[in-house]
């Protein structure tokens, strides 16, 4: 099966899981049948991006980045550039933005999903990112974070704090989703 069709039976399956969210998913699985150049960030209507909600073996901390561009605390993540495997961009680019290597995969299932407007940026339009969300798992140690170019800062936040960073409501529905 190639990526592109194991993302559609992806979202598929996470619709079976959250129905709720039909709007959202079946917005993301016509995206993902419609524009070839979905991966693309040429693809300036949208593109697919991957990210991590980066938990610690208690499931009370959360790795956070102060995201540079955006000025916004969010879970760390980024454009896959071509790569149709989100979850190997997601990874990637976790450690690409923290410093970290031990990441342990919980699922390879979707943990979450958004798509969100991202602002105007020098030359680059506004436009959406299709973000699809994995679930991985680390120990938490500060010392082993680094802080890349693309953040103002990379920390552990406590579950109970994590909505004075970011009070979004895909922030809330993952802090939900890893208290269940």
């Amino acid at each position: 099966m190639s990526k592109r069709a194991d993302l559609g039976k992806k979202l598929t399956d996470y619709l079976m899981l959250y129905p709720n969210e039909d709007v959202t998913i079946n917005t993301m699985i016509q995206f993902l049948n419609t524009y070839p150049d979905c991966f693309e960030r040429q693809n300036l209507k949208g593109h697919f991006t991957g990210s991590a909600w980066v938990i610690d073996d208690t499931r009370s901390w959360i790795l956070m980045t102060h995201h540079r561009q955006l000025d916004l605390w969010v879970q760390p993540g980024g454009h896959a550039d071509g790569n149709e495997n989100l979850l190997e961009v997601a990874i990637d680019e976790t450690k690409e933005e923290t410093g970290l290597t031990q990441l342990k995969v919980i699922s390879e299932e979707i943990f979450d999903l958004d798509i969100h407007e991202v602002p105007q940026y020098k030359n680059i339009p506004k436009h959406f990112h299709y973000d699809i969300r994995f679930l991985l798992e680390t120990n938490r140690n500060p010392n082993d974070i680094k802080i890349s170019k693309e953040s103002f800062d990379v920390a552990w936040i406590h579950k109970s704090a994590v909505l004075q960073k970011n009070n979004d409501s895909s922030i809330k529905r993952m802090l939900n989703k890893i208290s269940q």
